[in-house]
């Protein structure tokens, strides 16, 4: 395949993700306070779209408490940073069960909500973007199954439309693509479409560069896109990514290093990948031209 190098790239930074990583470095946000302030100094360090998730202020684990979201935008946006906000909407499908001898219940740790409730923050924030991950999938860690029907899909996707917000899809595999394309077919994704390949994520799609190459093949010519990598492959995704015509998203969420035995913020990777794109002839571009591009309306939240 002929590669066509994207010379005006944006970076998303994914602040802190749903994963259990809030112990494993002091500087993956866990309050609305830290998770604002993050994203913020990731904006000023390059970063022209923030993606954020939210944790219990105590326990660091994932939570989707509508008022976590509104306090973690209402920070950002009353800072006066210039940034395109992406909220999360993955939360409310992890189906777990208690061994392989009790599978006609789900274990009461599970966290499955309908779809109103999964968009209910989305609705509530009017974020720019926001995600949709289109597929049902199981995940590595905590041995859970990530269900994402597409009668939710549909239902999910024509709420955060009427909401106004830009739909950002994320795929972890190549079927996630195709019933992505299903769905803008449909007229239910609306145009203009933006996809995140998730790349190394247990498991999904894994991030050799073959099996990204069928990836990007598999994103419509029209579409835009954006693509990351787990861990240590992070940042040689930010190269891949720009070379093969897309945009980058680099941050904590999926990755805590820096360098070897030095953990990173989520100011220092987006840094890192601000050299990456110019040291490769490319311009990280900024939030209002990404608004331009995507169609994007920057808005307040509803009232309380």
């Amino acid at each position: 395949m002929p590669l066509t190098m994207n010379r005006e790239v944006f970076i998303t930074c994914a602040v802190t993700g749903s994963g259990g990583t809030q112990d494993r470095s002091p500087h993956v946000p866990r309050s609305p306070e830290q998770i604002a302030t993050s994203a913020i100094d990731a904006a000023r360090a390059g970063a022209a779209v923030v993606h954020c998730h939210v944790r219990d202020p105590e326990t660091g684990k994932p939570a989707r408490d509508p008022a976590l979201y509104r306090e973690v935008t209402e920070r950002i946006r009353d800072s006066g940073t210039d940034v395109v906000l992406n909220l999360t909407a993955g939360m409310g499908g992890d189906m777990l069960f208690d061994g392989t001898e009790n599978m006609s219940r789900m274990a009461a740790h599970s966290d499955m909500a309908g779809a109103a409730e999964r968009v209910a923050h989305v609705v509530e924030c009017r974020p720019e973007i926001c995600t949709l991950d289109c597929g049902t999938m199981n995940f590595n860690e905590a041995d859970y199954v990530m269900v994402n029907t597409p009668g939710m899909l549909r239902d999910m996707a024509k709420r955060m439309v009427a909401s106004g917000t830009r739909i950002e899809i994320e795929a972890f595999d190549t079927g996630h693509l195709w019933l992505a394309k299903a769905l803008a077919d449909e007229g239910i994704i609306p145009d203009p479409v933006l996809v995140q390949l998730c790349m190394g994520v247990p498991w999904g799609a894994p991030d050799d560069l073959n099996t990204f190459l069928a990836m990007v093949n598999n994103v419509p010519k029209t579409w835009h896109w954006s693509a990351f990598a787990l861990g240590r492959n992070q940042m040689a995704y930010v190269a891949a990514s720009v070379i093969a015509g897309g945009n980058v998203r680099v941050g904590l969420e999926d990755n805590l290093w820096l360098d070897k035995g030095v953990l990173a913020t989520n100011a220092q990777l987006v840094e890192r990948a601000v050299t990456i794109i110019e040291n490769l002839g490319a311009r990280v571009i900024t939030p209002a031209e990404v608004r331009a591009r995507l169609k994007l309306e920057k808005r307040a939240p509803l009232p309380k």
